[in-house]
């Protein structure tokens, strides 16, 4: 049997991307390996969001070239296909770069991965374009992957914020019907599948049509998504502010399912920066929609994104970002310092913040943040909460899971309880997860 060996950078939409061309190749007769070596297909699915990304996919791309020629010398073909968002970005600039590249292809695109592996024994090929039709009424069914997935629902973004690419490698917003979300939902539900986080750039502009053929909101899609029998759990993300509708807050508020935890970037305290970055909210703006939902939902753990150092940053605008941080309280977050991405907004500007003033800002934000996520984790001792069980622990006897909360909890429980939502009482909190013991008569039960 041919074997596929499919490496994600980046983001959650990237790991189900990778999952998705799995499943795509798996179709065609390849069997998933976790050995390169043994590839008779290579996939680096990348990112474009981090620093320097392009540079680590090719130095990545030269050690594959090494091991193409090696196969090839024992008479064995390899194919070398890069996906993602740098592909999108570079397109054929990759070809002339990595000659051991077969294979460019877009994310809008990897589902015509076949094709394009076949048209690559004749010539290299390129599939940047953004195709009309939907990627996703030609992807084969999904293979079950464990207790928690990831589904989009939603891709692409019309924010343009000034630091992202994701408008030029992602295009435009673009939401999946109800009834396509709610159908690959229940197919992960009988695979095995309990919690089900949504995804999408922009998740919360999420508007696809309903089954009265009006687009629906990601709050009426999650109302439908609560009758997909044998489902736990929903999650989603990533959010942006501006689309956060009134009937959202509500779904955290009224439907059981979605869990009492928000990723919601702010990337900054400060309006002057917010406004560079064409953010189109302020931060008082945000402290009000945070308290909104917290009204409806006082247990809520919050988590979002900030950059430091973003062009013209000045050290009152950094002190903003840190009172936001202090006023508002997060379980955990995501701090970077500003990188600039070509073909952005901001990359053009000229009044960059000094490397170590970056490093500085970053360290003294991160320093805050862990002080708020300690905490946060501190007041999980005691309190008795429910665990969707995922997997078995790192010591014999011992298996591991979230609490709504989404933080990490490992405890003494038969495997037999992997799947199951189990109350467990909270002992001790450590540096990353939280350990805890079963309520009596609980594990058996389940």
């Amino acid at each position: 049997m041919k074997k596929a060996y499919v490496k994600s950078y980046g983001c959650q939409m990237n790991a189900y991307d990778a999952g998705r061309m799995a499943d795509v190749l798996a179709a065609e007769g390849y069997s998933a390996t976790d050995s390169v070596e043994e590839a008779d297909v290579v996939v680096l699915n990348t990112c474009h969001i981090r620093e320097k990304a392009a540079e680590k996919v090719y130095s990545e791309l030269g050690r594959l070239r090494v091991l193409k020629g090696e196969r090839a010398e024992s008479g064995q073909d390899t194919r070398i296909v890069v996906a993602g968002c740098v592909a999108q970005a570079e397109g054929r600039e990759i070809l002339s770069r990595a000659p051991a590249v077969d294979v460019v292809v877009g994310p809008q695109s990897y589902h015509r991965l076949p094709d394009l592996l076949r048209q690559s024994r004749e010539a290299r090929v390129v599939d940047t374009e953004f195709p009309v039709e939907d990627k996703f009424d030609h992807l084969p069914a999904r293979r079950n992957r464990g207790v928690t997935g990831f589904l989009t629902v939603q891709e692409g973004c019309d924010k343009f914020c000034a630091f992202c690419v994701v408008p030029y490698t992602r295009g435009a917003e673009v939401s999946r019907s109800v009834a396509a979300v709610v159908e690959e939902a229940r197919r992960l539900v009988e695979g095995g599948v309990r919690e089900i986080t949504l995804i999408g750039q922009n998740v919360n502009a999420y508007h696809g049509d309903g089954s009265d053929g009006a687009p629906a909101t990601l709050g009426q899609l999650m109302d439908a998504l609560a009758s997909v029998p044998g489902l736990l759990r929903l999650r989603y993300t990533t959010s942006h502010p501006n689309d956060f509708a009134d009937d959202l807050i509500v779904a955290h508020e009224k439907n059981p399912l979605v869990m009492p935890y928000l990723h919601l970037p702010v990337q900054s305290g400060s309006d002057r920066i917010l406004h560079a970055m064409n953010r189109r909210h302020t931060g008082d703006a945000y402290r009000r929609l945070i308290e909104r939902i917290r009204n409806a939902r006082p247990d809520i753990a919050l988590s979002s994104d900030f950059i430091v150092g973003f062009p013209g940053e000045s050290d009152a605008d950094f002190a903003e970002t840190m009172r936001l941080v202090a006023d508002i309280g997060f379980a955990a977050a995501f701090s970077f310092k500003y990188s600039p991405r070509a073909g952005t907004p901001a990359a053009e500007r000229e009044d960059a913040v000094p490397e170590t003033v970056k490093t500085e800002r970053l360290a003294a934000l991160q320093q805050l943040l862990d002080a708020q996520r300690h905490a946060f984790n501190a007041a999980s001792v005691g309190t008795v909460t429910e665990i969707l069980v995922e997997k078995t622990g790192r010591h014999p006897g011992q298996v591991a899971g979230k609490t709504p909360h989404l933080q990490a909890v490992q405890f003494d429980a038969p495997a037999s309880t992997i799947g199951t939502l189990v109350p467990v009482r909270i002992t001790r909190a450590g540096s990353n997860s939280l350990f805890g013991e079963v309520l009596e008569g609980a594990a058996a039960a389940a």
